[in-house]
């Protein structure tokens, strides 16, 4: 990540809040950019292909969309969940001079000097929001660092989104706190259980847990977790994630007539593997589409893969989505916040551990 990008986390305090905040509100996959016409033209193609990034769950689907407002109407996106305020130095237009007044001399300078370009700051106006103020010398510069940084860029929306979602999902009244503490008694992990969610399968056997939701309708969903005992980190490679989910797949998820299962798509273009931050560990991510193997359906699937070397155990903590005939983009961000939920014993707290045996008494 790009120096200019971790010191933002320094600079945006700068940008002091409010005491009293109600909640951000609006869709969490809308942004609205606050811009003067002119500029946010120049810019538009470069902020679109930053932040409306495509998606395919098969159907294409934006990761977010832009709205602009004029800086005339400013005060009335105050109360929206992600704002981004963008305009170069040089200029004269509202936006800019809004920036500037809200930069010290010395973050100035660094913005002039095309250092520093990126500043956060979350739950300004209200909780559960981020703004984000873009800004550089001039036009030319500040759209060349958007290019340069638009993975990072659009990582701060996500990231945000996923916590906000978080804060929803893992509720205590909606928890199957029980189910959590069987998990961690017997196999030495657990993750996050709601309560719409069953065990439809565990085998010490295999190593496998199975969680599953509305099965056999027509929007399903699937969590699995497996492991491989006295295993090495060398399992972390492409070919052994879609060789290990296969073979998993292959024998559990499977058609209740037995006439046909689910594997990774054929189309090798259909899976991509990236290196991840999974809960502090290491973790290969791979992300893709399966099928069934007779083609009469898919869906997405997200995978966790990672290595734990005091258990000397490889994980797979896997994702599924089965809504033919549904979107799918807020579905897979659901489950992939249940997915890191997922902990080891040995990274909970004592308190959490006690507080998840009690439910076995």
């Amino acid at each position: 990540m790009k120096k200019s990008v971790i010191f933002l986390f320094l600079i945006s305090l700068i940008f002091m809040g409010c005491d009293s905040r109600k909640r951000a509100i609006g869709k969490s996959d809308e942004i609205f950019v606050v811009a003067d016409t002119a500029e946010y033209l120049a810019l538009e193609p470069t902020l679109i292909e930053t932040f409306e990034k495509v998606i395919y769950t098969p159907q294409p689907e934006n990761l977010f969309t832009l709205k602009r407002i004029p800086f005339e109407n400013f005060d009335k996106i105050k109360n929206k969940k992600n704002v981004i305020i963008i305009s170069p130095l040089n200029s004269n237009s509202l936006t800019a001079k809004y920036i500037k007044k809200n930069l010290s001399k010395d973050v100035r300078s660094l913005v002039e000097e095309d250092s520093l370009f990126v500043f956060n700051k979350y739950n300004l106006w209200a909780n559960g929001q981020i703004v984000m103020i873009l800004s550089g010398p001039d036009l030319e510069k500040l759209n060349n660092k958007i290019l340069m940084n638009k993975d990072e860029l659009i990582y701060y929306f996500q990231k945000f989104s996923n916590e906000r979602l978080a804060t929803s999902l893992y509720n205590g009244v909606y928890e199957k706190k029980l189910d959590e503490a069987k998990l961690l008694k017997e196999f030495g992990w657990t993750i996050f259980v709601q309560s719409d969610f069953q065990i439809a399968k565990k085998t010490s056997e295999d190593n496998f847990v199975w969680l599953r939701r509305a099965a056999n309708s027509d929007m399903e969903r699937w969590i699995f977790i497996s492991w491989i005992e006295n295993s090495t980190p060398a399992l972390l490679n492409v070919d052994s994630l879609k060789s290990i989910r296969n073979r998993i797949t292959k024998k559990y998820y499977r058609t209740s007539d037995e006439k046909t299962f689910v594997k990774i798509t054929d189309n090798p273009f259909s899976v991509t593997v990236s290196e991840v931050d999974f809960g502090k560990k290491y973790s290969l991510l791979m992300q893709g589409f399966w099928q069934f193997e007779d083609f009469s359906g898919g869906g997405p699937f997200l995978s966790y893969s990672f290595y734990d070397p005091k258990s000397k155990r490889f994980y797979m903590v896997d994702g599924s989505i089965y809504a033919p005939k549904y979107f799918k983009k807020d579905l897979i961000q659901q489950v992939d916040v249940l997915l890191q939920s997922f902990k080891l014993k040995h990274e909970l707290s004592l308190e959490r551990i006690e507080d998840l045996f009690d439910e076995l008494d």
